[in-house]
């Protein structure tokens, strides 16, 4: 790897990192992770000798490459690089980056824009899942400025809707994996619950915070993140992810009333640290817990009515507007949700 590797370093949502063409990397997966690792600078808390940002949402990676599969244009994995330890774990989806991937595809020239706009099916490998990405392609060339704005990302910039289908037990086999609404683990209520990503969501009170505390005062409270690590490792074998002591998932969902106008407030570990905003399938996740009649998220949530759901999911840096549509059953049939996307840098990276 000394003559470098080619790479685009992209902002996708509110996470950052570096997007691969799956046939530039090492085939052979330890000798991937160990290029990863050495690109990202870990394990180091400053990842001082590398590209990484000296935290979980920008030391992520994509691979893409072109999909044989039906009515798919790309195949997407999500790798998460830790960044204190040696870890670069595929045991989770990452919809931020998620974001990125139409971009990349059509720059990179695995797929051919149109123009005005162009849709883009990704398959998603960690979760088997497909989403369609919308991105604008005036004269056939990705255009990244634009108006729309999300939260925890300053400025505005090209709009990308992004599509779920069939979310619903990705991970865990089923949107409920205990087939429980609600399950009682170290004398806490909470949803285990997968409708993208695999959360546990409890209310913030149970483990003695309110729920609005900024992301630096949750990180220093020793004690809570103890109790809510032990209810993760509980939690890990009751939904078919087993042990979870060195993965990143389930992430937890700690959750309150909302105070500025959302549907139900939050503060989400993932896992040991406080997230500075909350991940696209992990609001999937906590929107879809606020629809499960009796759930520790439904108590404090302000539901609207119709199949078709707006639901503001607040959080440190603002709110993640998920849309939520129900089948006549109130089961969730679909969701989506609006992001955006910068290319930064396209180059080689050096191991």
């Amino acid at each position: 790897m000394s003559d470098g590797v080619r790479c685009m370093w992209m902002r996708g949502g509110t996470s950052k990192g570096a997007f691969f063409l799956k046939d530039d990397l090492p085939a052979d997966t330890a000798a991937r992770d160990a290029f990863l690792l050495r690109i990202m600078g870990s394990p180091d808390p400053r990842q001082i000798d590398g590209m990484g940002g000296a935290d979980p949402l920008t030391s992520k990676v994509a691979v893409v490459s072109k999909s044989d599969r039906p009515g798919v244009d790309v195949d997407y994995l999500f790798l998460q690089v830790f960044v204190d330890q040696p870890i670069v774990t595929d045991s989770q989806n990452c919809g931020n980056m998620l974001a990125g991937v139409g971009p990349f595809a059509i720059e990179r020239e695995l797929i051919q824009a149109v123009d005005g706009e162009t849709r883009v099916a990704i398959f998603m490998e960690n979760t088997g899942q497909v989403a369609v990405a919308t991105v604008q392609t005036p004269g056939g060339q990705v255009a990244y400025e634009g108006h729309a704005a999300i939260s925890g990302v300053p400025g505005t910039a090209a709009p990308i809707p992004l599509a779920f289908r069939d979310t619903a037990g990705s991970s865990c086999g089923a949107l409920l994996p205990t087939g429980n609404g609600v399950d009682e683990i170290d004398g806490v209520r909470c949803t285990l619950i997968d409708n993208g990503m695999p959360c546990v969501v409890f209310l913030a009170s149970d483990v003695g915070i309110a729920g609005y505390e900024d992301r630096d005062t949750l990180d220093a409270d020793v004690a809570m993140k103890a109790k809510v690590e032990a209810i993760r490792l509980k939690a890990g074998p009751m939904m078919n992810l087993g042990n979870v002591s060195e993965k990143s998932v389930p992430k937890m969902m700690l959750v309150a009333a909302p105070k500025e106008g959302g549907a139900i407030a939050v503060r989400s570990l993932i896992p040991h640290r406080i997230h500075a905003s909350i991940g696209v399938l992990g609001a999937v996740s906590v929107a879809t817990a606020c629809l499960i009649e009796g759930s520790p998220a439904a108590q404090v949530a302000q539901v609207p009515g119709g199949r078709s759901k707006k639901l503001g999911v607040e959080h440190p840096t603002g709110a993640t507007e998920c849309v939520v549509t129900v089948d006549e059953g109130g089961q969730p049939i679909e969701a989506g949700m609006l992001r955006t996307a910068r290319k930064l840098m396209d180059g080689v990276v050096f191991a």
